[in-house]
């Protein structure tokens, strides 16, 4: 790509051109010659903006829950970028959601950017796309970006890592995906929404959730005594009276109606029974029960969001969150390289299928083909 015509369409998506931003992200997802000097050109203009990351299995009613979220925070005056990351065809590579109806409830609204997004089968290109498109929204000046997956696997746990906060959903009823969340979910999710909760079934959900959650990270915590559920702290330090409140990140005070609290330790809580409390800051992941389709317990989501991120903010946790993200990203990144560099000595070399052959024909061994092909780039790093 030319570099004037790369430059200038860096500052179009920085004056707030929708076109220019489309362009680049197609760039970015499409991983057209030069996209990585675009990416690099915005770099410097990111660190704005809130990131969502929301996962959860089909059907959990994530694209309703985005479609009221991108409501509400419009309805406050702030902007919103919305990618939804899609399995891709096997045969075309693109996102099989692609075409799917957008959010009804923020249909030309030009303040509400929404993408759809494919794997494209590439290693780690998922995450590595998202990110860089997260990146764009950012540097657009979008306030809040909400990334939606549509499965809760592998590709879309590496996804959503790319948020400051993760809402799981889950259905009512659905003890199978509780269990599910057993398998690496439960460790990332920093909100869970127990979503259609008019459905039977919803209460019993929400108290496996929670007890999941205080089992994780107070194995000691009892269950029975108010202090978890419908809104209570995690852990001594913080106080809270149990029932409906939601307890606030300075342990000060209870309010509210449904079903979310964090502790954070910190001194200015009741004191525990020796009288102090030095107990490092902990954010205890939050149940809340929508919704979604009538806009049910979109506010009090909206808050426990808001809460988190002040709670990265006040804790220092933001800025470990996006050291981590910096530094997966350049791993990422140097893996998909030398991937690639090694594919070209393999090539260069005669193709795989002849080191094939002769590890079968027992002529040789993996291991030893390994080193082989690796020799010259590590004489390379070493000199």
């Amino acid at each position: 790509m030319n570099r004037a015509v790369e430059s200038d369409l860096v500052e179009r998506l920085l004056d707030g051109e929708h076109r220019a931003l489309a362009r680049v992200i197609t760039k970015i997802e499409s991983q057209t010659p030069g996209y990585r000097d675009l990416v690099s050109e915005i770099h410097a203009h990111t660190g704005n903006a809130s990131v969502v990351g929301i996962t959860g299995s089909p059907g959990a009613g994530k694209s309703t829950l985005v479609d009221k979220l991108a409501k509400h925070y419009r309805d406050q005056g702030e902007t919103v970028g919305i990618i939804g990351v899609d399995p891709s065809s096997p045969y075309t590579g693109g996102a099989v959601l692609g075409d799917r109806i957008r959010m009804a409830s923020n249909v030309g609204d030009m303040d509400v950017f929404f993408r759809s997004m494919s794997a494209r089968g590439q290693l780690g290109g998922l995450s590595t796309a998202t990110a860089d498109a997260v990146k764009a929204l950012d540097a657009f000046g979008k306030d809040r970006i909400i990334i939606e997956t549509v499965g809760a696997g592998q590709n879309e746990v590496d996804v959503v890592k790319t948020a400051d906060t993760v809402v799981v959903l889950v259905q009512p009823g659905s003890g199978d995906d509780v269990q599910m969340l057993k398998a690496g979910i439960l460790e990332i999710g920093d909100v869970f929404v127990v979503n259609k909760a008019d459905m039977e079934g919803a209460s019993r959900t929400v108290s496996e959730l929670q007890e999941m959650i205080h089992l994780r990270d107070d194995p000691r915590a009892n269950l029975d005594t108010g202090h978890h559920g419908a809104g209570a702290f995690g852990g001594s330090g913080g106080h809270g009276s149990g029932g409906n409140g939601h307890g606030h990140h300075d342990g000060g005070h209870e309010s509210g109606d449904a079903g979310h609290g964090h502790h954070d330790g910190d001194t200015d809580g009741e004191a525990g029974e020796d009288g102090k409390d030095d107990t490092p800051a902990v954010w205890t992941p939050e149940v809340i029960q929508t919704v979604a389709t009538t806009g049910e317990g979109i506010d009090t989501l909206v808050e426990a969001l808001d809460e988190h991120y002040a709670y990265l903010a006040e804790s220092g946790k933001l800025t470990v969150k996006a050291r981590q993200r910096a530094s997966e990203e350049i791993r990422q990144l140097l893996r998909s390289d030398v991937n690639q560099l090694l594919e070209a000595e393999l090539e260069r070399r005669g193709g795989i299928e002849a080191f094939v052959d002769a590890v079968v024909e027992k002529q040789t061994d993996p291991y030893a083909v390994a080193e082989d092909v690796l020799e010259p780039i590590r004489e390379c790093f070493e000199d």
